[in-house]
């Protein structure tokens, strides 16, 4: 093979570009939708690239609703500590303000998560998905619709099934938003509803309603697909989430079909545990999945 050949075959770890990208259309989004007392720092927004150049798997974290790249960081850094290069992406309409977020649809989720693997492809030959909660359900989503770009999907806490009940009439209340807009009488509408986060500096402290019908509709899709789902997985669920039912875990993990699939309960009072010491029982779940998947090869059914 001639030296220009295998140069060509063998691109440069040219990441910097799109990290550039990515950056400039956060500082757009940034500025356009900054809202005071609701915009969060830059630092919590921001899109990060944590590279190990001795690497050669990359893992996709990919952040909640109303959250943030900073969101899942202490999961980053762990894997990072542990060798592995990692990409947070900052989803569509997240890091500004929850009156963008009101604007997106679940498929421009799904782009910024298509960039954030496009940029974990020129530094790394393996690349495994994982997300939290609604980060969850679009990391099952990809490992579904684009099976041959992952090597592994991690699923904790996916909202398959919301509690509380004000949850359940959410698409007849859009419904009203709509007609009433239709006639001009935004006033009677109802676009948001009260967030209570476990994370009120990474958080928004509203959630547009128009974006829990998006979360329901991905997971629909989601779980209508699943016995499709072709490589490894591991679900991870909060056996106590005042959130999430804890039944979701358990009827995603049942739906897969394939044979190397994981789960793992978390006894825990609170949604989010992918920050703070609880995070470091999620962590070594992962580590264990990862190991067996990745490292020692293993093929037995958790």
């Amino acid at each position: 093979m001639k030296i220009y050949d295998r140069i060509k075959k063998e691109p440069a770890f040219d990441y910097e570009d799109l990290l550039e990208k990515e950056y400039q259309l956060f500082n757009k989004e940034y500025c356009l939708n900054f809202l005071k007392d609701e915009t969060k720092t830059k630092n919590i927004g921001e899109p990060y690239l944590l590279h190990s150049p001795a690497s050669k798997t990359g893992v996709l974290l990919v952040h909640g609703l109303m959250a943030a790249p900073e969101e899942v960081r202490e999961w980053a850094d762990f894997l990072f500590s542990k060798g592995y290069t990692v990409y947070a992406p900052r989803l569509a309409g997240h890091g500004t303000s929850a009156v963008d977020l009101s604007t997106r649809r679940f498929e421009e989720w799904m782009d910024s998560i298509d960039r954030g693997y496009a940029i974990l492809k020129t530094c790394c030959k393996k690349i495994v998905i994982g997300g939290f909660s609604t980060g969850a359900g679009l990391a099952l989503y990809q490992a579904i619709q684009r099976p041959n770009n992952f090597a592994a999907v991690i699923s904790i806490s996916a909202p398959l099934i919301f509690k509380g009940v004000s949850v359940n009439f959410v698409a007849t209340l859009h419904a009203w938003n709509c007609f009433a807009g239709s006639l001009g009488a935004k006033r009677f509408c109802k676009l948001y509803t009260r967030n209570h986060p476990d994370n009120p500096h990474i958080n928004y402290h509203r959630c547009p309603v128009q974006s829990i019908v998006q979360v329901k509709a991905l997971m629909k899709k989601v779980y209508k697909s699943l016995p499709s789902l072709a490589i490894p997985s591991l679900i991870i669920q909060g056996k106590n989430d005042p959130k999430v039912d804890g039944l979701s875990g358990q009827r995603i993990f049942h739906r897969i079909k394939h044979s190397y699939a994981y789960y793992k309960e978390i006894d825990f009072h609170q949604h989010g545990i992918v920050r703070g010491s609880i995070a470091l029982s999620v962590f070594d779940e992962v580590e264990k999945f990862l190991n067996t998947i990745l490292v020692n090869g293993e093929k037995n059914r958790g």
